[in-house]
């Protein structure tokens, strides 16, 4: 029964291509798949939008939405419908092809990347044995769509925004890729279903062999957490879209649908990147505990996923945005370097492996830790400058 249920969907795909004819099956498997998929982050997309701001609301001490629907809850269809029925205006002299082609570009490389995340227990859309280069290699194409935004609509604004979009996220994406460097140093492999497969079983019977649960893979997982927040134009690192400085960034021309697509983008993207970080550091849809294996692996992988994005809600909520001064230094004299001494500390985890002294394991996690805290400390000092901080004093009017 719960190898029925965790392959549920596995079996109602085969049941439904078994009654069509052989001739059209590859494709009819094809859409099948695009369909559960777009129907499954679609509706996930609409229940994120809800509740961030349901709980940014009461973060900032208020309610949030509440007028549509029972506590709200039909904001999403609401605001769907604007968007749909909001009048597609476009700039007399902006490149109207250009414009109109930038929100698609943006879109089409997150769905891509989609396909190649492992959801579940035979549950990969499209299985390739470098499935993380072609996730990357599709996401780079998103920096393309921002600054066709920004150039297109003949404004100042958004081209600034354009150009400050396409220097974080360039930044951001070396480290990016750099912390998922290392679990592909001690996988050894780029597939995605097979870096899942290595985090199978228990260590003592009862403790995952999550990567996250080494000392480099939890350096890994935050570093990677911060550069994907950065990736995603995320609090606080959204200076891309600084309301307060840019109007709305490299899409302040655009409105009605065409905004809604940089909108679901955005969110697609960071679905995207908490997948792959499920995926890397958190042991994909393995079960927390041997015990707990009964549960559907899908329902495993989800239900991480969530919890990432509840974080990131968290900290939209909680963090003040960065100046950019701040934001370019922390990724190139902080981010960058933490990562290539992360990559040291996952090899000196994986040549250790041949200890077997008693407590080789404790001795094999302090000198990994202390790999990456030495590091930590000395680039945060070097960062701060030796600044001394002073009391701020604040002056009212009379």
């Amino acid at each position: 029964m719960f190898e029925t249920l965790d392959q549920i969907f596995i079996l109602l795909k085969q049941g439904v291509l078994g009654l069509l004819p052989q001739g059209i099956r590859p494709l009819a498997s094809c859409l099948l798949t695009v369909s559960a998929v777009f129907s499954v982050f679609g509706l996930l997309f609409a229940v994120t939008t809800l509740v961030e701001r349901k709980a940014l609301g009461r973060i900032q001490n208020r309610l949030g939405p509440n007028r549509v629907g029972p506590f709200g809850l039909l904001q999403p269809v609401a605001d769907g419908i604007k968007m749909l029925t909001k009048e597609n205006i476009v700039p007399r002299a902006a490149d109207r092809l250009v414009h109109f082609l930038a929100p698609v570009v943006l879109i089409v490389p997150v769905a891509l990347a989609f396909s190649v995340l492992p959801y579940g227990r035979n549950m990969v859309p499209v299985e390739l044995d470098a499935g993380l280069l072609f996730f990357f290699a599709v996401g780079a194409s998103t920096e393309l769509a921002v600054f066709m935004a920004g150039w297109s609509s003949r404004n100042k604004y958004a081209l600034l925004g354009a150009m400050r979009g396409i220097a974080q996220m360039i930044s951001y994406e070396i480290p990016l890729v750099l912390s998922t460097l290392a679990v592909v140093m001690v996988a050894g492999t780029l597939s995605l279903p097979q870096i899942v497969s290595a985090q199978g079983g228990y260590l003592f019977g009862w403790i995952p062999q999550w990567h996250v649960l080494t000392p480099w893979g939890l350096a890994g997982f935050v570093l990677f957490l911060i550069a994907a927040t950065a990736e995603s134009n995320r609090a606080p690192f959204d200076l891309p879209e600084a309301e307060s400085e840019l109007v709305a960034g490299y899409f302040t021309e655009y409105s009605g649908f065409k905004f809604a697509l940089f909108f679901l983008g955005e969110y697609w993207g960071l679905f995207a990147v908490s997948g792959l970080a499920v995926t890397f550091f958190l042991g994909g849809w393995h079960a927390p505990l041997p015990m707990l294996q009964w549960v559907p692996s899908w329902l495993w992988f989800f239900g991480k996923l969530l919890f990432l994005l509840s974080l990131f809600i968290w900290v939209r909520g909680t963090v003040p945005r960065l100046r950019t001064d701040q934001l370019m230094n922390y990724a190139w004299k902080f981010l960058l370097p933490l990562t290539l001494v992360n990559l040291v500390a996952a090899a000196a985890w994986h040549y250790s492996r041949s200890w077997d002294f008693p407590a080789a394991l404790l001795w094999r996690w302090l000198a990994c830790a202390a790999i990456i805290a030495i590091p930590y400390v000395l680039l945060g000092a070097a960062l701060g400058g030796g600044r001394q901080k002073t009391q701020r004093i604040y002056r009212y009017a009379d």
